[in-house]
């Protein structure tokens, strides 16, 4: 059923289909460099996989307004063709096609994460993986039943175009789900813009190593146990009220990720995940809304917090 959906036959290689081109812009090629690099230092890290799993797929559900899995087994019960759009290593690729058999799902990722989660998932006989650039999916118009496009839009070079070009391929009876990240106080935007311009000098290593630093900064941040009286700051957009030390700073001035539960190892991919990647665009809530209005697209389900919004459109 793949053929059908493409435009054009896709070769295949090591169990992934190909497209023909992927983009070559320098801001493109680092953040592609960078996730490769991120997803196969995942796969050397197996023990963190069903931790990091459970998460986001318990995370999935609330983002997009799913109040359990069968919820979302019943959504996709006649959805015949599925894609993840910027899959990484597969997982919500393959739960997808666990929990709809009877669909095609195509899993799309332009890092070679893709040649992973084609190994890790070759038994699943519903499932495809296509290294391919998601702002140029090459897929028919109106082919997917339900495009998801979770945690990923952000990092293209035209996070706008690309929501324009998955709307296209969604079906007039399917469904658009996605994801984008918020914008934060100001002194948090100017400084993360600043360190993604000088993370590009910077080698994977030396990332690594940041992302950390920065582990072990939020960490210690978390163990002082500090809650401080903040003044509202609306010119700094800064809110104010009785914070913790570490969410204070975390959320307005620096990504310094800690979870105890996620352990030093997933803390510090959840910070290389931020400053990384060159493109990493955020938005405000009448941004993300003027986007899906572009492109001829109704909200079914919307979302926010202080991360992120997202939800699931519909023609």
């Amino acid at each position: 059923m793949i053929s059908e959906v493409f435009k054009c036959k896709l070769p295949i290689r090591d169990r992934v289909c190909h497209m023909a081109s992927l983009s070559t812009s320098e801001d493109d090629a680092q953040t592609q460099a960078a996730f490769s690099h991120k997803w196969t230092a995942c796969d050397d890290m197996e023990q963190l996989d069903e931790k990091l799993f459970n998460f986001q797929r318990n995370w999935f559900l609330s983002l997009y307004g799913f109040e359990n899995e069968q919820a979302l087994s019943a959504f996709l019960a006649d959805k015949k063709v599925i894609l993840d759009a910027g899959c990484g290593m597969g997982y919500k690729a393959a739960w997808f096609a666990e929990l709809a058999p009877h669909a095609q799902v195509i899993g799309m990722d332009y890092s070679e994460s893709i040649y992973g989660a084609a190994q890790r998932y070759q038994s699943c006989e519903n499932l495809d993986f296509v290294r391919g650039d998601i702002a140029d999916t090459n897929i028919m118009d109106k082919a997917v039943d339900f495009v998801c496009c979770d945690q990923v839009i952000m990092h293209t070079e035209n996070p706008e175009a690309t929501f324009a070009e998955l709307s296209r391929i969604t079906s007039d009876a399917g469904e658009f789900a996605c994801y984008v990240y918020r914008k934060k106080a100001l002194p948090r935007e100017l400084l993360d813009d600043y360190f993604r311009v000088h993370c590009k000098a910077l080698g994977n290593d030396e990332l690594m190593e940041l992302s950390k630093q920065l582990t072990q900064l939020g960490q210690t941040l978390t163990e002082l146990d500090i809650t401080i009286n903040i003044p509202d700051m609306p010119a700094l957009g800064i809110k104010g009220g009785e914070q913790d030390l570490q969410r204070f700073i975390y959320w307005n001035f620096i990504k310094c990720f800690w979870n105890p539960e996620f352990g030093e190892a997933m803390s510090t991919m959840t910070n290389f995940d931020w400053y990384s990647p060159s493109n990493a665009k955020r938005f405000s809530k009448d941004e993300f809304k003027n986007i899906i209005n572009d492109s001829a697209m109704n909200i079914v389900f919307f979302h926010e917090e202080e991360a992120c919004y997202s939800g699931r459109f519909a023609r």
